[in-house]
């Protein structure tokens, strides 16, 4: 017999009820967008596996900061490719390099929005891993002082946040360190600090010219497998100084987003990447999903999981969606 006093459809019966229950809200303050920047001038040009997303150059990446503030996005993330690479990918710190520049011209003119610098070496060297070799292995504490050269560089170019994406051991406490050193201690540090050896960058290392030319990166990104690794790597990056706190990716690991919430206070970001992208893109292209409904169903999960922040390549549909658009 159905009791008539429990009904929980009564709460669903229209849209404005369901929106003064509704527990987790999502919104366009939530949203980094990520951008690629490449040597040259006028430059746009679509990455071929991530349908809405470009390779820019500085000047169009100014412009393009100018439409998300807009749009009401408070934060970009600036990945880059260089005009050289080396062994060390020492171009990952020079100042004339398209990341530093992209930084300080999106500041000048935008000077609201949040500019995040990736800190990283594989777009950077020619062997496309994310540090020093010594031999076909990375050198972890060589490569300390190379990835805070690189966040120092980004700093002296204007960025309000430092994400370190490299998984070295120690690089947190090394990079503070050295902002600190440098003048900058107010400059922000958001650690990839469960960054897991994923198969859904593929994109990504299509867009950011970063696949290695040997091996993989499964010696010093996280396997997949392991939840209580995750809050290891949490907790150290936590003592030596972290601000954020990121897991990547993010829509196969909602339970390591949970988790790491539950644990922490810190500010917990997701990013959303680019096979997950990718993925919806190609459903959509095909006509077998609603692209909006999935996007916006996959974002308030990363919400509802404990993000706080998510950086996403889907942020400027997303923005225009909320907003009624």
């Amino acid at each position: 017999m159905l009791n008539q006093k429990l009904r929980p459809r009564r709460l669903r019966r229209s849209e404005n009820i369901r929106a003064m229950v509704r527990e987790t809200t999502l919104s366009v303050k939530d949203f980094v967008y990520p951008i690629f920047v490449v040597p040259g001038e006028n430059v746009r040009e679509e990455i071929p596996s991530m349908p809405g997303c470009f390779h820019l150059s500085v000047d169009r990446a100014v412009e393009l900061a100018k439409e998300l503030a807009a749009l009401g996005i408070p934060a970009v993330e600036v990945f880059g490719l260089p005009e050289y690479k080396d062994e060390i990918g020492s171009a990952a710190w020079d100042a004339k390099s398209p990341v530093q520049r992209a930084i300080a011209a999106v500041k000048e003119a935008v000077p609201e929005l949040v500019v995040v610098g990736d800190v990283c070496l594989c777009q950077y060297t020619s062997h496309g891993h994310c540090g020093k070799l010594s031999g076909h292995s990375v050198d972890n504490d060589a490569t300390l002082p190379l990835l805070a050269k690189v966040a120092v560089s980004q700093a002296e170019a204007g960025a309000d946040v430092v994400a370190p994406s490299d998984m070295m051991d120690g690089r947190i406490a090394a990079i503070r360190e050295a902002l600190d050193g440098e003048g900058f201690s107010d400059v922000s540090v958001m650690s990839y600090a469960v960054k897991y050896a994923s198969g859904y960058y593929g994109p990504f290392r299509d867009a950011a010219d970063s696949a290695p030319s040997f091996g993989d990166r499964r010696a010093y990104q996280m396997d997949p497998a392991n939840a209580r690794e995750a809050m290891k790597e949490v907790g150290l990056d936590l003592a030596e100084g972290a601000d954020i706190i990121m897991v990547k990716p993010a829509l196969a690991y909602l339970d390591i987003v949970r988790m790491v919430r539950d644990r922490i206070d810190r500010p917990v970001a997701v990013y959303n990447v680019s096979g997950e992208y990718a993925m919806v893109k190609a459903a959509a292209a095909n006509g077998w999903i609603d692209e909006k409904r999935i996007v916006l169903e996959t974002l308030t999960s990363m919400k509802r999981a404990g993000a706080d922040i998510i950086i996403t390549y889907h942020a400027m549909d997303a923005a225009k969606w909320l907003a009624g658009a």
